[in-house]
């Protein structure tokens, strides 16, 4: 079916190039489309590599082989394969995967281990080796392609590129980041509920890449949330090349060390954002506030508590300034919480207070905030310091039409 673009789009970002990445895509034809499905990222040698993974238990077999690479810390190509998730596909699915290392290996003269492979799409048919085959032959002899390209490429059920860029300064020395990443539906955190790709200049250890990824994702890829299911495929990967030629960050005492670590937060949060901007059918990018839990994990579970609720959602789509959604949300999350200390706003408007509805409580700005495309809930616990953002989309109908109409 032909989606339409969604209305929370934002343009694909001017992005320079990273010294030490090369980029191409190719047309493996896993599905009956008419576009390239195949993206293939040559990275120098000596690039350092990190990632995190879904913890979803029926993972695919690209996730299982991925953790082995990261253990490793070095990678020279990533393959990203659309249209076919290859997950729950048993011993077929792991030939398709190390049939791919091993060819790109041989091109390259390095270890299969350094070949790391992603796959997205439909659960349960094995990536097709011919096919696979044949799409790595032509990514390896394919024109350079530039971000935008590769960004498209790797989606699915995506409505629009995603794409950003940011830099820091390491000494007198600028690094830059550069991110791609695809995701629509099936996301929910519990790690990163996508398919994301960090790229930079930077020389980094791989133990310190490794430690910064994991402490960037906590804030902002665990913090989204479309439709609270998680992915079989999940990834995220850093690969830091070095080309910059910094002096090589080994941990955070390093100089420069937290401006990049500022770096990889920023990226990742944008990079989160732009996930949920593509919601399926989304309409509202909605952001949840809670503040005075416990701790800031406890304001992070009530916060998806919230984000994940159908009712909620499904009021936020409709306009309906139904607080009493989330003080059902608040209520089922499992934490501390004391109904007569509990406060919530949308866009800034106090709907009630400790408690209660406020007397003089005027519906009337509510509701013109809920008629825009960005909504802001805020919920004070009024128990301790702690607090958290999470980001979510509204649920439409467009949601049921897109994963009703998906395997066709």
């Amino acid at each position: 079916m032909d989606i339409a673009t969604s209305p929370l789009a934002l343009p694909f970002p001017a992005m320079p190039a990273i010294g030490g990445v090369t980029l191409r895509v190719a047309r493996a034809r896993y599905k009956a489309w008419d576009r390239a499905d195949l993206t293939y990222a040559e990275l120098a040698p000596g690039t350092a590599l990190a990632g995190v993974f879904t913890r979803n238990v029926c993972c695919s077999t690209e996730v299982e082989m991925g953790r082995e690479s990261v253990a490793g810390g070095a990678a020279r190509a990533l393959v990203v394969n659309a249209g076919n998730s290859n997950a729950f596909t048993g011993y077929r699915g792991r030939e398709a995967v190390e049939q791919i290392t091993a060819q790109v290996a041989a091109h390259l003269g390095c270890s299969p281990a350094e070949v790391l492979v992603s796959s997205t799409g439909v659960i349960g048919v094995p990536l097709p080796k011919d096919k696979a085959r044949e799409g790595v032959a032509a990514a390896l002899t394919a024109e350079p392609c530039g971000w935008e390209d590769a960004a498209r490429t790797i989606g699915t059920t995506d409505t629009f590129a995603k794409g950003a860029t940011v830099s820091a300064m390491i000494g007198d020395v600028k690094v830059t980041l550069n991110g791609i990443i695809k995701g629509s539906g099936m996301i929910a955190p519990d790690m990163a509920t996508m398919l994301g790709y960090i790229f930079t200049d930077a020389a980094v250890s791989p133990a310190f890449l490794q430690a910064c990824l994991p402490a960037a994702n906590a804030g902002t890829f665990n913090c989204i949330t479309v439709d609270s299911d998680t992915s079989t495929s999940d990834t995220v990967l850093a690969f830091a090349t070095g080309a910059a030629g910094n002096a090589v960050l080994e941990g955070q005492d390093s100089p420069g060390a937290d401006a990049f670590m500022a770096a990889m937060q920023d990226i990742c949060r944008q990079l989160a954002h732009l996930v949920v901007r593509d919601g399926e059918g989304a309409q509202k990018f909605i952001a949840i506030t809670v503040t005075g839990a416990v701790s800031d994990e406890s304001a992070r579970i009530v916060g998806l508590a919230i984000a994940n609720s159908p009712l909620v959602k499904t009021a936020i789509a409709g306009g309906d300034a139904n607080w009493g959604r989330v003080v059902m949300a608040v209520g089922k999350a499992g934490q501390p919480a004391d109904r007569d200390r509990l406060s919530i706003a949308f866009g800034g408007v106090w709907a009630a207070k400790d408690g209660l509805p406020l007397a003089d409580y005027d519906e009337a700005p509510v509701a013109a905030h809920l008629a825009g495309q960005e909504v802001e809930i805020t919920v004070d616990l009024g128990l301790g310091e702690g607090r958290a953002t999470v980001w979510t989309c509204d649920l439409t109908h467009g949601y049921i039409a897109i994963n009703a109409d998906y395997r066709s």
